[in-house]
């Protein structure tokens, strides 16, 4: 019941966000969904979850200050509350640092990773998708204010750092959370010039994580050696795993090259032809770790008994399963209907 109630509490404070004109409106949305989500990542009562609700409470907390700071300034200079009303640099540049640092974006996106792994995987679905949604709303709503240059410049540092850091990782939630900030800086790199292509992007991310939190989650699979076990416990898991994960790096064949395809067109047509070289770099290193889970998942499937622990039976809660299959399904084979 009380799952119910926070679960309720996340969806009113974007619904809130989503629908306001006014920035105190939306400064109380953001922080209803912030407040809500607190008791879901303290909720298994672990010191380390402990440590993560505290890290998120304070990052949310910073970020929705300088919110509030650079919504008063704006409406000082222009008299007006409005959100689609800030033409002064100092109060959008303040306001892009405020919703990037909610959002888990780089330079601001040390939190994300231990308040990931800190949590249930199936709240670490949460913060990644749903709690990004009302951030990204303002985001969108004020990208023709917002400065190109320190928006590509944070995008492009999101894309190397996401990469750099879920090469070493063997956490799988801590590689999800550094796939999260890469696929934000794919989301910012398009943001001024076309945010129709960046809120394909961050569709698309929605729709290819909620299926692979899933599967991690039915499966019980948290770390890499886990990842080595699951071939003999649910094959048909472990294979969907592995196309949704190459699709998560962007291969052609599968859904997920279809919006960095856009993204790397849009760079292209605007004259930044080596910032969409050193973007297309940067998804190298994302494919790196993607690549390692894909081949610990699918291919390698060891000829003797597992030393690791193995889960001998699953339970498959039907509900899940049931959302499962059909983002799965549009995760790996909606190329085609997607590709204007």
């Amino acid at each position: 019941t009380a799952t119910i109630y926070m679960l309720t509490g996340i969806s009113i404070g974007t619904i809130m966000v989503t629908s306001s004109n006014s920035w105190m409106l939306a400064w109380l949305g953001l922080e209803l969904n912030s407040f809500a989500i607190l008791p879901l990542i303290s909720k298994t009562k672990h010191p380390r979850s402990i440590e993560a609700a505290t890290k998120y409470f304070l990052t949310q907390s910073t970020a929705s200050c300088l919110i509030l700071f650079a919504s008063t300034i704006n409406a000082w200079q222009t008299g007006t509350w409005t959100i689609t009303q800030m033409p002064d640099k100092l109060p959008s540049t303040l306001m892009l640092i405020a919703l990037t640092m909610k959002m888990g974006a780089a330079p601001m996106h040390l939190w994300l990773p231990e308040v990931m792994q800190g949590t249930t995987l199936l709240t670490s679905l949460l913060i990644s998708t749903w709690q990004k949604i009302a951030p990204m709303v303002l985001i969108f709503t004020t990208s023709n204010h917002l400065p190109s240059n320190i928006t590509l410049m944070m995008g492009l540092l999101s894309t190397y750092l996401g990469g750099w850091g879920g090469m070493n990782q063997t956490h799988l939630r801590k590689m999800m959370a550094f796939s999260s900030i890469a696929n934000m800086g794919w989301t910012l790199m398009t943001l001024t010039s076309e945010p129709k292509v960046s809120m394909i992007n961050i569709m698309t991310y929605m729709l290819l994580t909620t299926p692979t939190f899933i599967l991690l989650a039915q499966t019980s699979t948290k770390t890499l050696q886990d990842m080595t076990t699951m071939w003999t416990t649910s094959p048909t898991s472990s294979i969907t795993l592995t196309f949704l994960l190459l699709s998560m790096a962007g291969l052609p064949p599968l859904t997920g090259f279809m919006p960095k395809l856009l993204i790397l067109n849009e760079l292209i047509s605007q004259n930044m032809t080596a910032i969409s070289i050193a973007t297309t770099m940067a998804s190298l290193l994302s494919l790196i770790f993607y690549l390692r889970i894909s081949y610990l998942t699918s291919l390698l499937n060891t000829p003797s008994s597992s030393t690791s622990t193995t889960k001998w039976r699953q339970n498959m809660n039907n509900l899940k399963m049931t959302q499962m299959a059909p983002t799965a399904v549009m995760s790996t084979t909606a190329l085609p209907t997607l590709y204007p």
